[in-house]
């Protein structure tokens, strides 16, 4: 018996029982819409935060004052004064893997413009922090290294602040507004960068000439923080360790001593989440995997059902001439029918689902080819997994005791 028989016999004794062919194939059409899903989900949200870390600056490196213990007392990194001018010298000039160094100091205030004000930070910088963090200046111009010089009052102001206090529509370009009790005139406005991934408002900040802020606002000569930004992610650990012998170095630091500073990168911020995030893509697939297995059963269940069913079938087509090999293949194309069919349904379903997701539910997602095939081709192994064995059972039948049985 050649295969094209075989295949219509299947096929006819399929359509016999439409209904329960399509109950058992729910299993499995459930179990692949439900992993093609997840994983478009999980794979959607992983693409969302890294886009969202390379706004902020993938190839960011964060220094801080660590924190240190005086007298058996542990005090803050805010208490520390170890990160200086000096430092931020050394690392502009003799890093090899660090394209641009910018101070920070900030302030948390009142801004205030006639009878508006809002709750804002402001931060002293220099211009590389804007390369740094990615901002572009949408209206008005950067401030210049002359107003770095002689601690300009001079600010670029986030759209959030703008929206705040100037709500009628007007340009602030040109505008003073006050930070406390210092007057600002405003040269900029920030394009909008909206929500980061930590849920932080991007375009909530005033931007300042750091000797500003230091002078004027916090009456402080050391830095809060360096930010600087790597060649390219790829050399942001060189660039970490290059800032790390050049700090220690400045500071007197020997072998056995902690670092009285911290560095962090936006890299390990990236790993972080694209690690939790891959988790609990591969733990929902998991879970809805189990909706594979379930339908693996349900196929080995109704073939044995089949196999009962049509043992007198068996028997006369044994007797006739058919071997034990085309038995086993005649029903095992049944159950590859099932999985198979049940599998492109499923993939339909699957990518329909997800595409509702995000139109619905405006969630990001992102469909990778081999998901698909991957889904299709479990789902195909399912139906020979689980339908071997009642067609191994059907195959080894007696034709004699096959043509007895009622």
């Amino acid at each position: 018996m050649n295969f094209a028989n075989l295949f219509k016999i299947a096929v006819k004794a399929l359509s016999n029982n439409k209904l329960r062919g399509f109950l058992t194939m729910l299993g499995i059409i459930i179990g692949v819409a439900s992993v093609i899903t997840m994983l478009a989900i999980g794979q959607g949200s992983k693409r969302s935060i890294q886009a969202e870390i390379s706004e902020m600056g993938s190839n960011m490196i964060m220094i801080h004052p660590g924190g240190d213990r005086r007298g058996g007392v542990q005090l803050s990194a805010d208490d520390m004064e170890s990160l200086k001018l000096k430092d931020l010298e050394d690392i502009q000039n003799k890093t090899r893997f660090v394209t641009y160094v910018s101070p920070a100091v900030n302030s948390v205030g009142q801004a205030v413009y006639g009878a508006n004000n809002t709750p804002t930070t402001v931060y002293g910088v220099n211009l590389d922090y804007l390369e740094i963090r990615r901002y572009k200046v949408e209206d008005g111009d950067t401030f210049s290294d002359q107003d770095i010089r002689t601690a300009a009052k001079v600010c670029l102001i986030g759209k959030t602040v703008v929206d705040e206090l100037f709500p009628g529509g007007e340009n602030p370009v040109g505008k003073v507004i006050r930070f406390g009790t210092i007057p600002f005139r405003i040269v900029g406005v920030l394009e909008s960068k909206g929500y980061n991934s930590m849920g932080m408002d991007q375009d909530d900040l005033i931007i300042a000439p750091y000797t500003t802020v230091q002078k004027r606002i916090l009456a402080i000569t050391h830095l809060q923080e360096i930010v600087c930004s790597a060649l390219t992610e790829s050399y942001t650990d060189q660039a970490v360790e290059e800032i790390g012998a050049i700090l220690r170095e400045n500071h007197r630091l020997k072998e056995g001593d902690d670092d009285d500073f911290s560095i962090r990168s936006q890299q390990e911020l990236s790993s972080m989440l694209t690690s939790t995030t891959d988790m609990m893509t591969v733990l929902l697939a998991a879970v809805a995997g189990i909706s594979l297995l379930v339908g693996g059963i349900g196929i080995m269940n109704i073939m044995y059902v089949s196999v009962t069913e049509r043992t007198r079938e068996i028997g006369l087509r044994m007797s006739i001439g058919a071997k034990g090999i085309d038995i086993l293949a005649q029903f095992l194309i049944e159950s590859i029918l099932i999985s198979v069919t049940g599998g492109l349904i499923g993939v339909l379903l699957g990518v329909g689902a997800a595409v509702v997701v995000n139109i619905v539910a405006a969630f990001p997602i992102y469909i990778q080819p081999w998901s698909v095939f991957l889904s299709f081709a479990v789902c195909t192994l399912t139906g020979v997994f689980f339908g071997w064995y009642p067609a191994q059972k059907a195959a080894m039948l007696d034709p004699i005791e096959a043509l007895r049985y009622e």
